[in-house]
């Protein structure tokens, strides 16, 4: 599978911002919007596919403005805004959302994440199956003519006018919870997780293809996780202590607690991992488990020279996984090593749904 086209994407600094050292803040890479355009900018420039704008309750800019406000900054790049099901009211965001494609020239794509309303407490169980009727009713909106809808959480008639687009935007979607691979597998475009070993991602994306064809459907698949990558194996290791090298204990596992999806099925995946590794933090070859002790997300890095962190993301591409959405200490350093060492390795193709 050497020659499939691959989605190389990049991350913005739309939450906590961004820092070389974990736990050590650095004023000049804040959640701003004047960074977030910088490393934006710069990940267009460089010929990344896609940029994930990620989304918290609590801390940094909305992703949802931010995309609307850079979409006349870029050229090519697509850009993937998480958007929180808790937070809109989905004709609307349908709207919205056709709006904004139409700006982006048909480069928008949307991260949907299952999170409550502002002080809602629901199970798991309710809010996954709120969110699957959310992708159906965002999908019936932008491709319906009209939508006669009574559902477990909304109810509509109402005509199309204003949501129908030729070029709906793929959903991207994440969650390893039994309710999360349900309402992935009957409406995502494509299931975004995190990095695993390549064990682990292979049953995962075996379930989760078993599942959508249960659905008469296909999936596609993508990758989040960190990348360190450096001319040699040695520097690659040297800087991945760096990144860590400040960091106090406390400030890790506060930084890991006040995120809102610190307790959630995949952060204990992501724990559980680490907890596996060696003593130098790596679980497999160049994959390196020591940035999760501070954080509640994705909790690994690919880590090598750029043979070993090539032939690593092969290795998860040969089963069946098209977008890798990386990231790295820090975002703007770390988006012109990889555009250096790694993009010329590659073909680059984005994903058409």
């Amino acid at each position: 599978m050497g020659d499939t086209p691959l989605e190389i994407s990049w991350f913005a600094p739309s939450c906590w911002g961004d820092t070389a050292r974990v736990g050590v803040a650095d004023p000049t890479r804040a959640a701003t919007f004047a960074y977030n355009r910088r490393v934006v900018e710069l990940a267009d420039r460089l010929g990344f596919l896609n940029v994930l704008i990620p989304s918290s309750f609590v801390p940094g800019m909305d992703p949802w403005t931010l995309a609307s406000a850079l979409a006349p900054s870029t050229t090519r790049t697509r850009l993937l805004p998480a958007v929180r099901v808790g937070e809109f009211d989905p004709p609307m965001f349908a709207r919205a959302a056709t709006a904004l494609q139409q700006i982006l020239g048909g480069r928008l794509t949307v991260n949907i994440i299952s999170s409550e309303l502002a002080g809602e407490t629901l199970g798991s169980t309710e809010r996954y199956q709120r969110t699957a009727e959310a992708m159906a009713l965002l999908k019936a909106f932008w491709s319906d003519d009209h939508v006669h809808h009574q559902g477990q959480w909304w109810n509509y008639d109402l005509p199309t006018t204003a949501t129908h687009t030729a070029s709906p935007p793929p959903l991207y979607f994440g969650g390893t919870s039994e309710p999360a691979r349900e309402a992935a597998a009957e409406h995502a475009d494509v299931y975004l997780m995190w990095i695993e070993t390549v064990a682990s991602s292979a049953a995962l994306v075996a379930d989760m293809q078993a599942r959508a064809a249960q659905h008469g459907r296909t999936l596609r698949f993508g990758l989040r996780t960190h990348v360190i990558v450096r001319p040699t194996e040695a520097d690659a290791r040297a800087a991945a202590a760096a990144v860590i090298s400040e960091l106090d204990p406390e400030v890790g596992r506060r930084l890991k607690e006040s995120s809102h999806d610190h307790a959630s099925d995949g952060v204990r995946r992501q724990d559980a991992l680490r907890g596996s590794a060696g003593e130098d933090g790596f679980v497999e070859e160049a994959l390196w488990t020591g940035i999760g002790v501070a954080r509640s997300g994705v909790g690994a890095a690919i880590t090598g020279s750029a043979d070993q962190v090539e032939a690593k993301i092969r290795a998860y591409a040969d089963l069946g996984i098209e977008s890798f959405i990386l990231s790295g200490y820090p975002l703007d350093d770390e988006a012109q090593r990889v555009a250096d060492l790694l993009l010329p390795r590659f073909t680059l193709g984005a994903i058409e749904i």
